[in-house]
C-alpha cells in the first residue's frame, strides 16, 4: 500500500510558510524558497540570542566606564575597589546606577577609591 501524506505535508508546509511571514518576494509564499530562508532565520536567531547577551555586556561596561571617569576613576580600578569593599553589584546594576542615579554611583566611586587607598575626590 502506498503512503498518501496528505495532511501532514500540508501541515509541514503551513508551518514553514508561517514562520515566512512577513518575507520579501517569493520568501514568503514559495515553499522551497521560504524553507531555505526560515532555516537561516533560525539559525541567526539562535546566533543573536547569544551574541545579545555579549553586547549588553560590553554596553554596561562603556557606561560604567563613563559615569566612572565624572568620578577620577578608571573601569578596571572601579571594579577591583568594589570588590575590595565587597560590594555585590553587577555590571548591570551598576549601569543603570551610571544612567539614572548618578549621585548614589558617586557613593559607589568614593567607596572603591577608599578601599583602594586612594583619597576620594570632593
Amino acid at each position: 500500500m502506498r503512503v498518501k501524506r496528505g495532511h501532514n505535508r500540508v501541515a509541514r508546509r503551513k508551518k514553514i510558510l508561517k514562520l515566512a511571514k512577513g518575507y520579501y518576494l517569493t520568501k514568503h509564499n514559495a515553499y522551497r524558497m521560504a524553507k531555505l530562508q526560515v532555516e537561516r532565520s533560525l539559525q541567526f536567531a539562535y546566533r543573536d540570542r547569544r551574541q545579545r547577551k555579549r553586547s549588553m555586556r560590553s554596553l554596561w561596561i562603556v557606561r560604567i566606564n563613563a559615569a566612572a571617569r565624572q568620578f577620577e576613576i578608571s573601569y578596571s580600578q572601579l571594579i577591583a575597589g568594589l570588590k575590595a569593599a565587597g560590594c555585590e553589584l553587577d555590571r548591570k546594576a551598576l549601569a543603570d546606577m551610571a544612567v539614572r542615579d548618578l549621585e548614589g554611583f558617586g557613593e559607589l566611586a568614593k567607596a572603591a577609591k577608599k578601599s583602594l587607598g586612594e583619597k576620594p575626590a570632593a
